[in-house]
């Protein structure tokens, strides 16, 4: 039969998808947010006016986390920003406040951003480390409903089980989980 036939997807995943680091380093960063201005936009946020004094820690965090993906978008030479999926790594190595509300505010403030320049948006983190960094979210956060990329396993049978863990939002899915052999990573597409 001889023509070039297009193979179907192997699977339900995106052919390339990005992977951002993520972090709330709060005061002791090297640069903090003092207003709802980035990028050239009065940023609308949920959380009040970052630079408006006592109480406004978590409206600032939600502004790095927003610049951070505006950054992530605008400098670091991606081309077409908002053909991508941003995963967002959020692991207990990086600097996170005790604050697990603001922790949450930062990753919607990253959310927010790849979401105004229609870009698909999921999470990778483990389980435990969720839990320690951002906790319960709330159902109505932006955070809810996002794909769930589990890292963790150390086997494909292990990787393949974990798709039936708890996604880490609620109305989530797990769609990838993460797994190691042989010193390398490798990952599974959940059915």
């Amino acid at each position: 039969m001889g023509g070039n036939r297009p193979y179907p997807p192997l699977t339900a995943q995106p052919r390339v998808a990005l992977y951002v680091n993520t972090a709330n380093p709060g005061l002791q960063g090297s640069w903090w947010p003092t207003s709802n201005h980035y990028g050239g936009v009065e940023v609308d946020n949920p959380y009040g006016v970052c630079g408006s004094g006592a109480g406004d820690f978590r409206a600032c965090s939600y502004m790095y986390g927003y610049a951070k993906a505006y950054d992530d978008a605008t400098i670091r030479g991606v081309d077409n920003p908002q053909n991508y999926l941003w995963w967002l790594d959020v692991e207990t190595e990086n600097s996170w406040q005790p604050d697990k509300a603001a922790n949450v505010a930062d990753l919607e403030g990253m959310t927010a951003y790849f979401t105004s320049i229609n870009a698909e948006v999921g999470l990778y983190s483990t389980g435990y480390q969720w839990g320690q960094i951002a906790g319960a979210v709330p159902p109505d956060s932006p955070l809810a409903g996002l794909p769930s990329w589990l890292a963790g396993a150390r086997s494909l049978t292990g990787a393949k089980s974990n798709c039936s863990l708890p996604p880490l939002t609620p109305g989530s899915r797990v769609a990838l989980t993460q797994y190691v052999s042989g010193g390398l990573d490798y990952n599974y597409s959940c059915p």
